[in-house]
């Protein structure tokens, strides 16, 4: 579904928000250069680049969030108040009608649905201030329109319920029905489909058509092209902190729009060619965990790139603790070269030779503020010390250059923090971090989540490298096109049991898809609930 051509570019009356020569500095680095956007009302627009390219930066001025350190904004063709775009300020954005979800939602996990969604409106009121006392009654009945809207409940029970204790789906949702309630006239999103499923995905994306029928201007920002090619819209594209181009989408195709963010060829083929498998190395069988999965069995072979995946409920993401000894299972036997393996730690599965890189790098797998250096070493630090037990500076720093450099990390040094790196480099010194253990079986648990397309390309070929010299890896994904892009097999799972294993190359998206959302699985437990009690 196409959105109409917005009532400004019909009449010829002035854009929603325009941006002029907009500049950002931080210290001597300039991570904007002189950008200029115009947005009109009822348009989606999709803001693309690699990761570090000034999108953040560039939303975050949009949204009054940051000062930009030169440039104008122009809201219905009028400046806003004084000469710098970053005049907007926070409460001027929302005033405005700009709402933002940002890629980390910007939700008050300690509030409830109502006050989350309501209290925008509120805020703008008391002018920034809630120094008064919430007008209850206006809140629920505000946050229940909005609710509805996104096709939530909008009874008491969830209207009270802490956001902390949805899943994030929802609160992805949540964070779009503050936008509704506050009849936002632009709605900014920062990659809200990470992390998200194929169905939830389609659901999101038929609320963001929605929203363009009232007429709501949306920014989407994101690395996946599939998404933008279904929506529709204008891709705006930025590179090295300038817009390199602006293209319609319904014409340009992704190989395009790849080259245009990258500046190289991205390709869409399959990156397995003449795998070169071994021997069996991993045995699973009849491993079970509660009610996230039951009785699975399978085996990787060394050299072999096995992909699992499944809805959100499938048990994918247990099982990837579970081999990662990070969760580990209840009942069942994992073997490695033959032999049983007991995986119930981190410490353990090191010592295994399983090295497991998470899916939240952010808060599972970095220490943001330390060095490159310090988070890659941070596995081997003992076999780093010397004779009188300290850590042998340069040995870590010797180590962290040889991963960096085999890994293309862009980092001036190892000893720069980890926060400064983009989504791609921080991805690829978390990969690093574990490959200094040499392990014999790596388990990637959404690799490439908030990965921009080229970084993306970078880490598929690593992982093609990894198994051609020997390594055994699984790939825990609901990316699909990722999994056929990278995989020999693909396991689906449903309600805790494997029910299908396809060699990826006889495979297509829509089979997998279809395995995955079928109805119950015959080799799940009827009721797992209760033999997960007994």
């Amino acid at each position: 579904m196409q959105p109409q051509l917005a009532q400004s570019q019909k009449t010829g009356t002035a854009p929603f928000l325009e941006i002029r020569n907009v500049r950002k500095s931080f210290g001597g680095v300039q991570a904007l250069k002189d950008v200029s956007v115009t947005l009109h009302a009822g348009q989606i627009y999709h803001l693309m680049g690699e990761n570090g390219c000034g999108k953040s930066t560039l939303i975050k001025i949009i949204s009054g969030a940051q000062p930009a350190t030169s440039g104008q904004i122009f809201i219905d063709g009028v400046q806003t108040e004084g000469e710098v775009a970053g005049d907007l300020g926070a409460i001027g954005a929302l005033r405005a009608g700009i709402e933002t979800v940002y890629q980390d939602l910007s939700l008050l996990p300690n509030l409830s649905v109502a006050e989350n969604v309501a209290l925008t409106g509120q805020l703008v009121e008391a002018d920034g201030s809630l120094a008064r006392r919430l007008k209850l009654g206006a809140l629920y009945e505000t946050a229940a329109k909005a609710l509805e809207q996104v096709h939530l409940p909008t009874d008491r029970a969830f209207l009270t319920r802490r956001i902390d204790t949805l899943p994030l789906a929802t609160r992805q949702l949540v964070a779009i029905a503050r936008a509704i309630a506050a009849e936002a006239r632009l709605v900014i999103m920062d990659e809200p489909t990470t992390s998200l499923t194929r169905q939830e995905v389609n659901y999101l994306l038929s609320v963001v058509r929605k929203l363009l029928d009232k007429g709501v201007t949306v920014l989407f920002v994101t690395h996946k092209l599939d998404e933008v090619k279904s929506l529709g819209g204008h891709a705006i594209i930025m590179r090295d902190g300038q817009k390199v181009a602006e293209r319609d989408v319904t014409t340009t195709n992704k190989a395009e729009i790849g080259h245009l963010m990258t500046g190289r060829e991205i390709s869409e083929a399959r990156y397995r060619t003449e795998p070169k498998i071994g021997a069996t190395l991993l045995q699973v069988e009849d491993l079970s965990q509660g009610r996230a999965f039951k009785n699975l069995s399978f085996t990787v072979r060394k050299g072999e790139i096995l992909g699992v995946t499944g809805l959100l409920d499938s048990g994918r993401n247990e099982l990837a603790l579970a081999l990662s000894g990070v969760v580990p299972a209840e009942r069942g036997t994992i073997r490695l070269d033959g032999r049983s393996v007991a995986l119930r730690s981190p410490a353990e599965a090191i010592r295994e030779g399983v090295g497991y890189v998470p899916e939240d790098r952010l808060t599972e797998g970095l220490f943001l503020e330390k060095s490159i250096q310090d988070n890659v070493t941070l596995p081997v630090l003992n076999r780093l010390r010397n004779f009188f037990g300290m850590i042998s500076q340069r040995e870590a720093r010797k180590l962290s250059e040889d991963q960096i450099t085999d890994l293309q990390v862009v980092a001036p040094d190892v000893t720069v923090p980890v926060q400064s790196l983009s989504g791609g480099n921080q991805q690829r010194v978390l990969i690093g971090r574990w490959l200094t253990i040499e392990p014999r079986l790596l388990v990637l648990h959404g690799p490439t989540v908030g990965v921009d397309v080229g970084s993306k390309d970078t880490i598929f070929r690593i992982i093609q490298r990894l198994a051609d010299d020997g390594m055994a890896v699984v790939i825990i994904s609901d990316d699909l096109p990722e999994l056929l892009q990278n995989c020999d097999r693909i396991l689906v799972m449903r309600q805790g049991g494997i029910v299908a294993d396809y060699a990826a190359e006889e495979v297509d998206e829509d089979g997998i898809y279809q395995t995955m959302a079928a109805g119950p699985a015959t080799e799940a437990p009827a009721n797992m609930d209760e033999e997960a009690a007994q």
